[in-house]
């Protein structure tokens, strides 16, 4: 639906019923800061044609992704989408399917979901996971929440590798649902030590912000010795081809993103959560579960199971807020996955890093560039002799899209320090692109 028809005695009723005087009343928690003051001078209304041809020369005044060497990562990451995912997910019978309550009318819909969970215990070495969460952020903070029920405890402890935007949205969660949070700087071995009888959980990223990959199995015993659950965020899951599963590792919960996998960048979204646990804990696990079973036939069928949300039972015995998950990214993941196969994803995820390893080997020998790790996926931190947010700048007016600058996600921290990320879809006049502009760069810096 394009447009909202409602007349203004409509919209007075709503604002009646909702307990506002006007719609700026909704707004009170947006800073004033950030709100767009006077509003926009819109033309009036165009036709549908005409509307349409003003906003593709907007777009094409947008320099996009795939219009040249991009080494953005940060969290959302360039691969390629196989042309036969785009056209799956677009046959009828998934397209018309939203919501699988009536499983005898939804059964391709419920299968494929099932097939999705089982990869994601496959990825994450974990025993069970749910059909999907909306996100990333969203499917960590749940899995903090459900921490915090499981065991009855309501602090939790970030690592300073955690992604700055998850962190966020926890804290904004904590705000409003009551838990404590305690983000540090310490390495694994000097968190075990903060560990009390009062924390839930300790969350952990695998790789973590800045490319870094670290061995948690100390930290996750030392957890799990205390009662306290070890939560492992993965951000780019293509890693999940070479690393450790953190199951294996000693994971109690695995929340994360999986737009590498059937989604686009898409210019922020939508993109699909990740969340998988421990069969011990599965009924306190957020979202929908979908179960294989027999018919009264003994044919093989699926269902949704384990009533946790609150459209299924009362609100507070719910699990979780959620209402939905992301299904046509978890088609699209699913379907994504099942044409790469096991082999397949190896073979990706070797090709990443060993592109990766490359640009790394060559931006290492750059005289006033330093590269920070010791250990990456595709994904590392290098500090340059100048402010890295200046630099992506002179770097996107050559058509390169440089990387991340850190400061742009950790506003007045670590200003000079860019995240570079190296997919498939790096070529290498792409990296030597790169590489030479780096060196004018850090050249006349020098000079």
């Amino acid at each position: 639906m394009r447009y909202l028809a409602h007349t203004p005695e409509t919209r007075a009723a709503l604002l009646k019923a909702i307990g506002v005087s006007c719609v700026d009343d909704l707004f009170e928690d947006v800073p004033q800061l950030a709100r767009l003051t006077p509003l926009l001078d819109l033309p009036m209304h165009q036709s549908e044609w005409a509307v349409e041809m003003a906003f593709q020369a907007l777009a094409s005044k947008t320099y996009q992704a795939g219009d040249g060497p991009c080494f953005l990562g940060g969290g959302a990451y360039r691969h390629h989408v196989p042309a036969a995912v785009d056209h799956l997910i677009q046959r009828g019978e998934f397209l018309t399917s939203y919501t699988p309550y009536q499983p005898e009318i939804s059964q391709g819909t419920l299968q494929y979901l099932f097939e999705f969970q089982t990869q994601v215990t496959l990825l994450t070495g974990m025993e069970v996971a749910n059909a999907s969460m909306y996100d990333g952020a969203t499917a960590t903070v749940e899995a903090v929440m459900m921490a915090n029920r499981v065991t009855g405890r309501r602090k939790a402890i970030l690592t300073i590798g955690l992604h700055p935007h998850y962190q966020d949205v926890i804290h904004t969660y904590a705000r409003f649902c009551d838990f404590t949070i305690n983000v540090t700087e310490k390495s694994f071995e000097g968190i075990q030590g903060d560990l009390d009888d009062q924390t839930s959980c300790v969350v952990v990223q695998y790789p973590d912000f800045y490319g870094n990959i670290e061995d948690f199995r100390d930290l996750a015993a030392t957890c799990q010795s205390k009662g306290i659950l070890l939560i492992a965020v993965i951000t780019e899951v293509v890693a999940l081809g070479l690393l450790t599963p953190p199951g294996e590792m000693g994971a109690d919960i695995v929340a994360g993103e999986g737009q590498s996998l059937g989604c686009g960048l898409n210019f922020g979204g939508p993109t699909v959560g990740l969340f998988a646990t421990r069969e011990k804990y599965v009924r306190q696990m957020p979202g929908r579960v979908v179960g294989q079973t027999v018919d009264r036939d003994g044919n093989r069928g699926w269902v949704l199971t384990l009533s946790t949300r609150e459209q299924h039972i009362r609100r507070e015995k719910a699990t979780s807020n959620i209402c939905t998950n992301s299904g046509l990214c978890a088609l699209a993941f699913t379907i994504h996955l099942s044409l790469l196969g096991e082999v397949g994803l190896q073979r990706l995820a070797k090709q990443n890093h060993q592109k990766a390893i490359a640009l790394v080997d060559v931006l290492s020998k750059i005289q006033g560039l330093e590269v920070l790790n010791k250990t990456f996926f595709n994904e590392f931190t290098v500090r340059l002799p100048i402010g890295a947010e200046q630099v992506v700048d002179q770097l996107a007016k050559q058509g390169i899209l440089g990387g991340v600058p850190v400061s742009r996600l950790l506003p007045g921290q670590r200003s000079n320090d860019l995240l570079i990320a190296v997919t498939e879809t790096v070529t290498e006049a792409d990296q030597q692109r790169l590489v030479e502009a780096l060196k004018t760069v850090c050249s006349s810096r020098e000079s």
